[in-house]
């Protein structure tokens, strides 16, 4: 029963098909994890969000950025200016697909292996399971309760943007909150007191000399944790032993190559984009 953790689809249905096809996936024997960014910029998210849904127990799916924010729109935020997400919000299916989403966690943990998984990163002051622990609290706060979608409506307007960038217990409310998704869902550098910076955006060598990878971080808490993410399209390498990380995205909507992992021997699988730069 191999499981392969896969890196940021982003609406690229064609190349999902092409990479399950290569690694001979097995939905009654198989697992899936993605490493959240299921959807926009790509052509085809609303195949992607009912396809990975449909796999039920077979597949386990991260919240990244992109998720969020299609969550966002469809509580009455507003959609960007690249956004592909028109499908998707014109389904008939759609509350019931957004629903699906806003049930999906902020990290896993993959029980055979151990590893973790995330979007983006993990502040440097968290261990693993203080992670998970923080990522049940943007859970909770998702999730419908109280049989509206008031709760939900309020938190994901109230998300967006840079502040808090410096971890602390005492954060509450809506500033501790932002804080656990930015972490999750936008991190790639820190400051060398673990504040997060979000936004040097190219790969590790083109930023100012101050900032340092999330993984990088000196004493990082969760050191020991083998952990698998995406996000990061420009990073150029798929694994960094000595940090213990693997970096899966690999920027297929931007002409890259979408990649799979198998967990039980770091064995990696690509499939060459279709080439969707044109549209973003």
């Amino acid at each position: 029963m191999p499981t392969y953790a896969i890196g940021d689809v982003q609406g690229c249905f064609d190349e999902l098909e092409a990479l399950l096809k290569r690694i001979g996936f097995s939905p009654g024997t198989d697992r899936l994890l993605f490493c959240g960014d299921l959807i926009n910029r790509g052509p085809k998210s609303l195949q992607v969000l009912r396809f990975v849904r449909s796999l039920g127990n077979s597949a386990v799916t991260v919240l990244g950025n992109h998720d969020l924010h299609l969550l966002a729109v469809a509580a009455g935020g507003k959609p960007g200016r690249r956004d592909t997400l028109t499908s998707i919000l014109a389904a008939p299916d759609r509350d019931s697909l957004t629903d699906w989403l806003a049930e999906q966690p902020l990290a896993y943990r993959e029980s055979r292996s151990g590893t973790l998984m995330v979007h983006a990163g993990l502040a440097p002051q968290w261990s693993g399971e203080q992670a998970l622990q923080y990522a049940a609290e943007v859970s909770a706060a998702l999730r419908q309760s109280d049989g509206s979608d008031r709760r939900r409506s309020r938190f994901l307007s109230e998300m967006y943007g840079d502040k808090p960038a410096l971890w602390s217990d005492r954060l509450r409310g809506i500033e501790r909150l932002r804080m656990i998704v930015n972490s999750f869902t936008r991190l790639r550098y820190c400051r060398p007191d673990g504040s997060l910076d979000m936004h040097s955006k190219g790969k590790p060598g083109a930023q100012p000399a101050s900032l340092m990878p999330w993984f990088a971080v000196p004493d990082r808490k969760s050191g020991d944790e083998n952990i698998v993410f995406g996000h990061w399209s420009t990073l150029g390498k798929i694994h960094w032993p000595e940090y213990r990380v693997h970096g899966l995205d690999t920027g297929c909507v931007w002409g890259g190559e979408l990649t799979a992992l198998r967990l039980h021997d770091g064995v990696t699988f690509s499939v060459p984009s279709e080439g969707y730069s044109d549209i973003n």
